[in-house]
């Protein structure tokens, strides 16, 4: 008898535990989700594509206060914080070598979003 009560006690524990761990992920997934969301109505425009002679401009519906160049194996080539946010940003690249990058953008809200650019040699 003893035996049967300690291992329903144990399994009604298990599964209490693993129900209070699902929800806490769900929750932190809803909130990513929403953040992708909002960051994903923002109209953002990079150019020139592709990205030539070491420079290029982000624009944006929203004020952006954070800007991150990471190239396709993870190394940081640009990383900017901007006291005043702005709407407008120019970026000029120290010899950066041809690839694809992740630019990750984020806004005055704590939104963020990424976007893809290619970046040529200059001619």
């Amino acid at each position: 008898m003893k035996k049967s009560l300690l291992f329903s006690f144990l399994f009604i524990f298990t599964i209490s535990l693993q129900a209070q761990k699902d929800t806490a992920d769900f929750t932190s997934l809803e909130i990513r989700r929403h953040a992708l969301a909002e960051a994903s109505n923002v109209n953002i425009n990079i150019y020139p594509v592709p990205v030539r002679e070491n420079r290029f401009t982000i624009k944006s519906d929203k004020e952006m206060s954070f800007v991150k160049i990471t190239n396709i194996i993870g190394q940081d080539i640009f990383r900017a914080q901007y006291n005043n946010p702005q709407a407008l940003i120019k970026i000029v690249l120290d010899n950066p070598q041809r690839g694809m990058y992740l630019v990750t953008i984020i806004f005055d809200d704590n939104t963020r979003a990424v976007k893809k650019i290619m970046i040529e040699q200059s001619e």
